[in-house]
């Protein structure tokens, strides 16, 4: 996805250094910085099952079919994989992997606006060893039931294999759809709605125990229960203010949120879960039975979330108040050019 409004995005740079996002707790991972020049863009992200600390990602566009681990402790390049057996890739916004252990690349996006009859999906293992290689990669297509859809949000269900696709919003119509049960690499594969989408959805992943679904936007996130196939709202969840937020997944054991943004040196920081937003997973190892107990906030500098809430509903306190941020920081700069000239 290419650049927001540059002052927006610029707005939100500065805002970053003048409204802090709460530390994260000891026990969380730290954040780091993608250091590779090759990924300026990065679309997607996910943490290796495999090698611990490693994180998958990938560029957008114009890169080939190239995907990136980043070591997490360090943020420097362990190994390039290029995927053969597929054809020339077109707008590559997520990554995401199955209880398989296959990694599964989505060639999803449509920055004209959701024209395209079709788009991709490419399927490969997650290679046992991290050294630059080329894998053969499994090729699908998709469609959508609805028609053509602009989407960054590709995710894999870690139990059922199941995957989903998030839609951006598109005058309301941004939803969560339901691949068939198995893909089909001879045929095409045809996504259903399951529930609305009411947010700029950028990226998306399940917890590994796929308990909880994460949707984010640039400016706010949701968190859902995952029952029986589909989403129940628990509210938002913190999300950090970054150049253009694009990325999103769970750690290895569920606790924490790890954002990701496009741009050269682009910063992965970490946003820890509580309460119900906890995976079930995470909240019987700390002796809680997985009720609702009202808690509903990451450890970030966001509202609380609200339970009882129906559909995927966004947030837009922080989106607002970013843009407002932005609008304000324009006018004063061209004034001042003004009385410069």
């Amino acid at each position: 996805m290419r650049s927001l409004l540059c002052a927006a995005g610029a707005a939100g740079a500065l805002w970053v250094g003048a409204v802090a996002v709460v530390p994260a707790a000891a026990d969380e991972p730290d954040g780091f910085t993608i250091g590779d020049p090759r990924i300026t863009e990065s679309s997607g992200l996910v943490a290796s099952r495999a090698h611990p600390g490693i994180y998958w990602t990938h560029n957008d566009s114009d890169d080939g079919p190239h995907v990136y681990a980043v070591d997490g402790r360090t943020g420097r390049t362990v190994a390039r994989i290029t995927l053969r057996g597929i054809g020339a890739p077109r707008d590559v916004e997520a990554i995401s992997l199955g209880p398989d252990g296959d990694l599964y690349l989505g060639d999803i996006g449509d920055n004209l606006g959701g024209s395209w009859n079709h788009v991709w999906i490419y399927r490969f293992p997650e290679p046992k060893r991290l050294r630059d290689a080329t894998v053969t990669a499994t090729q699908y297509t998709v469609k959508y039931a609805d028609g053509p859809r602009d989407a960054e949000a590709l995710m894999v269900h870690p139990r059922t294999g199941r995957v989903y696709i998030a839609s951006k919003k598109q005058d309301g119509t941004g939803a969560l759809y339901e691949g068939p049960r198995r893909l089909t690499s001879s045929g095409t594969n045809t996504f259903r709605k399951v529930a609305p989408a009411e947010l700029w959805v950028t990226d998306g992943a399940f917890s590994p125990d796929g308990t909880r679904l994460v949707l984010r936007g640039y400016f706010g996130a949701r968190i859902f229960r995952w029952a029986n196939g589909r989403p129940e709202d628990l509210g938002s969840v913190g999300v950090p203010i970054q150049q253009q937020g694009e990325s999103v997944t769970f750690t290895p054991d569920g606790r924490t949120l790890m954002y990701g943004s496009e741009g050269q040196d682009s910063e992965v920081t970490p946003v820890g879960l509580s309460g119900r937003q906890l995976p079930d997973s995470a909240r019987a190892g700390d002796g809680e039975d997985g009720g609702e107990d009202g808690s509903g906030s990451g450890n970030s500098a966001s509202g609380r979330g609200s339970s009882g809430e129906k559909g995927l509903e966004p947030s837009y306190a922080k989106g607002a108040l970013v843009l407002a941020v932005a609008t304000a920081l324009v006018v004063v700069v061209r004034r001042l050019l003004r009385r410069r000239s």
